[in-house]
């Protein structure tokens, strides 16, 4: 499972990173999903090796223009490209208002079929062999987490239990190996009870705009990796007041509260700048998170991937 961040800013882009936007990879295959698309994202993806035929979903974790405007432009270019399998989109209800008025006034007909499901439903959602959960945040306007939870994990048949159901070795014995149910002596045997796991279902959230990182209670358990806005400093905040965003210290003692190995910073202020003598920086941000946070910290840069591997252990992919 591998993260690609196409866009690392907060509100306007910057000479050196877009507005929002994150790749999720699967492991097998070149299937991927699609975090928020700000404006530019489609240009981004264009420096990448992704591919729209292979795009499974979009998620929009909010309305704000930073999170959305690149979406009729990705849209276009996947139809002009050829595109004609369907594709889901999982966002707030005024994200499928604003896109048919959009395709409306601008005549845009796409090749493909467009499935919307409602984020403000909190609902669960089922691909292949990806699970995904919402979660409500606090922002200016509705805002949600998503929970990426892999279904498909490596794992070896229970012969003990198997022989000791009586179920002869065969094609029963692949069908439950392959993750299908099968019908023996009258009953329904489930797949996942005869077999072993070999390692514990990979999970990352994802965080849309969010001031109160406590409500990723729930949608931490059991997740190796959080991505999650660090707009501010605690001191930038204190001087804007009311901003509707996380600032370093905040998320970083949430994050050293729940014992989250990973958290991933995204969505900096254009105001801090990479120069790490410069003033305010980019600097500031990871010295106030890491004196609250004992865990693995990194800090998103536009292109920059990382992996999480079976075993549970995340690291930045070396560039090529």
């Amino acid at each position: 499972m591998n993260l690609l961040f196409l866009g690392t800013s907060a509100g306007v882009p910057t000479k050196s990173r877009n507005v929002s936007g994150i790749a999720l990879r699967e492991s097998k295959g070149k299937g991927w999903y699609l975090i928020d698309c700000g404006e530019g994202t489609q240009h981004q993806v264009l420096h990448t090796k992704l591919s729209f035929h292979s795009l499974k979903a979009i998620f929009i974790t909010h309305v704000h223009g930073d999170h959305c405007y690149g979406l009729p432009g990705i849209l276009a270019s996947a139809g002009m490209g050829g595109r004609k399998a369907p594709l889901t989109i999982v966002a707030p209800a005024g994200i499928k208002a604003w896109l048919e008025a959009t395709c409306e006034a601008t005549q845009l007909c796409l090749p493909f079929a467009l499935e919307f499901i409602d984020s403000d439903g909190l609902p669960s959602v089922e691909f292949e062999s990806m699970a995904v959960s919402t979660f409500r945040l606090s922002h200016r306007a509705p805002s949600y987490a998503y929970g990426f939870t892999e279904t498909k994990v490596d794992a070896d048949l229970n012969i003990e239990k198997l022989t000791q159901k009586g179920i002869p070795r065969g094609p029963l014995w692949g069908q439950l190996k392959q993750g299908f149910d099968v019908e023996f002596a009258g009953e329904q045997l489930k797949s996942h009870d005869y077999l072993i796991s070999k390692h514990k279902p990979r999970k990352v959230v994802i965080a849309g705009d969010n001031d109160q990182p406590d409500l990723l209670f729930e949608a931490c358990a059991g997740a190796q990796v959080l991505v999650h806005e660090a707009t501010y400093t605690e001191e930038m905040t204190q001087k804007a007041g009311d901003v509707g965003h996380s600032y370093a210290k905040l998320i970083a003692a949430f994050a050293e509260t729940v014992q989250l190995p990973n958290l991933v910073l995204t969505h900096f202020s254009p105001r801090f700048q990479l120069n790490p003598h410069a003033s305010p920086s980019i600097e500031d941000i990871r010295k106030e998170t890491e004196n609250a946070y004992s865990g693995s910290l990194f800090q998103a840069r536009d292109f920059s991937e990382y992996t999480l591997d079976k075993a549970g252990r995340f690291s930045e992919v070396a560039g090529e």
